[in-house]
């Protein structure tokens, strides 16, 4: 019986259908290449003016939790800033964390700088990472606020630049883009996708309808507007609370305004299994918070449904032609983002591994829409509906 239906079943059809969405797919992936191309030489071809009169005070919060090689240097370029008056706060949740360390460290070398540190176990959400946050703005003394993660290395014209468009008072939030320093190969080859692929989808998100969200490498915003939206606690349950800092705003009427300044993000992935932690971690939240738009990464990958088109043709004639002209609009688009517009060191150097990094997105892709549980810091969370978090690791009863 079963058999007999599976030899009537009309897999001809199936076949041609197929092969038919493929080469859709790979012709959307040809314009979607084409748009980033253009989206980025747009952006980057009009440099903000710097006005060096506008030189407010700004706060800069910087949560904390371990530390990896790259902290002191990361956390020290927060203090070389050539910048009139700022201070820095950090946000531990305990006493015995190593990173205290590097922050007491700090304050005994740039004793003219004003560092302070808030270690609280106080926790008003999920995410530990704005609970830190959430702990430290009670020190913070100015109206503008800097957000940075701690793998964050910027230059010493970093608040002077990030602040500018702050003049125009509807701007609320200014977010940057940022390119990669790596420690070993595992590392390079995770980072390959954020300036070639992520990076590009971000360009071409604020062409098409404008920013209506930040990027965790920096965000600088009024504490007005922060309170505005609830303050911290308006996104303490949020895997993407970067996004959401950039969404509410936005909703709320705020502009939202992403700087020309790239910053460095460090990235110390040692591990294929890491990789694929951090990868299905950022794809599931993003699923939960958007499921349409994540959804619709499927007419980006277009490194994988040619090939499969080339497959499915039998390496036909128009097969070869489908997987050239995608394979060619990827790498270009990948080479002018990456390299060109983001002088991203990793992405020049793995360049050459962009095909293999594009099958393995789009294979991470597809896994990250079985399952909701994901793991951060030791922690086992799991996404409910809209991206909030829940707890799933065991308390220890003392």
């Amino acid at each position: 019986m079963l058999l007999s239906l599976l030899a009537s079943f009309p897999w001809q059809v199936v076949t041609v259908g197929f092969t038919g969405l493929c080469l859709l797919l790979s012709l959307t992936a040809i314009a979607y290449y084409s748009f980033a191309i253009f989206a980025a030489s747009q952006f980057f071809s009009k440099p903000t003016a710097t006005n060096p009169d506008f030189c407010p005070p700004v706060s800069v919060l910087k949560p904390l939790c371990g530390v990896d090689s790259s902290t002191y240097d990361n956390l020290a370029s927060f203090c070389r800033q050539e910048y009139p008056s700022y201070q820095i706060i950090f946000g531990i949740q305990d006493a015995c964390d190593p990173s205290l360390a590097v922050v007491k460290q700090l304050m005994e070398e740039f004793p003219a700088l004003e560092i302070d540190f808030v270690v609280s176990d106080r926790q008003i959400g999920s995410n530990l990472k704005v609970s830190n946050l959430a702990n430290a703005v009670v020190e913070a003394k100015y109206d503008i606020l800097v957000l940075a993660d701690s793998d964050i290395w910027v230059g010493t014209d970093y608040l002077k630049q990030v602040i500018q468009p702050l003049q125009e008072t509807q701007v609320g939030v200014v977010t940057c883009l940022y390119r990669s320093r790596t420690e070993g190969k595992m590392a390079g080859f995770e980072a390959l996708s954020i300036s070639t692929e992520f990076l590009p989808s971000v360009l071409v998100a604020r062409q098409l309808e404008g920013m209506a969200f930040a990027l965790g490498a920096t965000i600088v915003i009024r504490a007005s507007v922060l309170t505005a939206i609830g303050g911290f606690s308006a996104v303490a349950n949020y895997l993407e609370d970067d996004f959401k800092l950039g969404n509410l705003p936005a909703q709320a009427g705020y502009q939202v305004v992403l700087s020309d300044y790239v910053v460095d993000h460090v990235l110390s992935t040692s591990s294929l299994m890491e990789l694929i932690h951090h990868q299905t971690r950022w794809g599931r939240s993003t699923r939960a918070a958007r499921p349409w738009g994540y959804l619709g990464l499927i007419f980006t990958h277009g490194t994988t449904t040619s090939l499969l088109f080339w497959l499915m043709t039998g390496a036909s004639l128009i097969g070869w032609v489908v997987l050239a002209t995608t394979w060619t609009m990827r790498f270009m688009m990948a080479w002018l983002v990456g390299v060109k517009y983001l002088c991203d060191p990793v992405a020049q150097k793995f360049f050459w591994l962009l095909p293999l990094r594009d099958l393995t997105s789009f294979g991470l892709w597809c896994y990250s829409f079985w399952g909701n549980t994901v793991e951060w810091r030791g922690r086992s969370l799991k996404i409910t509906k809209g991206g909030k978090l829940a707890d799933l690791t065991p308390k220890v009863l003392l």
